[in-house]
């Protein structure tokens, strides 16, 4: 199976720490709750939701990209995925940089044949085409993603989806656990 994964909250749990990130910056007066809600949408939505000012998101992108690779984790059954798929590539808003410091620091940098960053210039999501461009070079068979975001690209290209923790997305195959995978969606 070719998959291709988004990377934030589908690969590595990193918006429990985005959370707090936005919180150090929005103060006491937002709960977590609200801000993860928004955050699942996009980091762009949560910034427009919150009326944040320039300087504040500037403020935020650079505690984010202070979080150290061993204060986030892949989530519980990943590997086992990972490794029985015959093609693993993500395509991700967050840089180059720091999505590989994250891939090694955890060991999983060498079960990726392909990893698509807002580095790459390609227009970001929904835009399909930098899906289109792995597609077109891996012949995907699924994207799995936790937002609709990540979703609706695969779709428009005709590529099976599989939403990770979101009930509410359409999609193909639901998936809450990793550990589900093989008998929810088999090999």
């Amino acid at each position: 199976m070719h998959l291709l994964w988004d990377f934030d909250g589908t690969l590595i749990n990193t918006y429990p720490m985005y959370t707090k990130c936005f919180q150090q910056v929005l103060g006491k007066g937002v709960t977590e709750e609200e801000i993860y809600g928004e955050l699942k949408r996009s980091f762009s939505h949560a910034v427009a939701h919150f009326h944040m000012t320039k300087e504040q998101e500037l403020e935020v992108r650079r505690l984010i990209n202070q979080i150290q690779p061993e204060e986030v984790k892949p989530f519980d059954g990943l590997e086992r995925v990972l490794q029985a798929a015959d093609i693993n590539v993500i395509m991700t808003h967050k840089d180059y940089k720091n999505v590989k410091r994250i891939l090694d620091y955890h060991g999983l940098t060498s079960y990726f044949n392909d990893i698509v960053t807002s580095d790459d210039g390609f227009p970001r999501k929904p835009d399909s085409a930098s899906y289109a461009y792995l597609h077109h070079k891996h012949r995907i068979d699924m994207a799995i993603g936790d937002r609709e975001l990540d979703l609706l690209p695969a779709k428009e290209l005709g590529i099976k989806t599989c939403s990770f923790q979101n009930e509410h997305a359409e999609a193909d195959f639901h998936l809450s656990y990793y550990h589900d995978f093989f008998y929810t969606i088999g090999k």
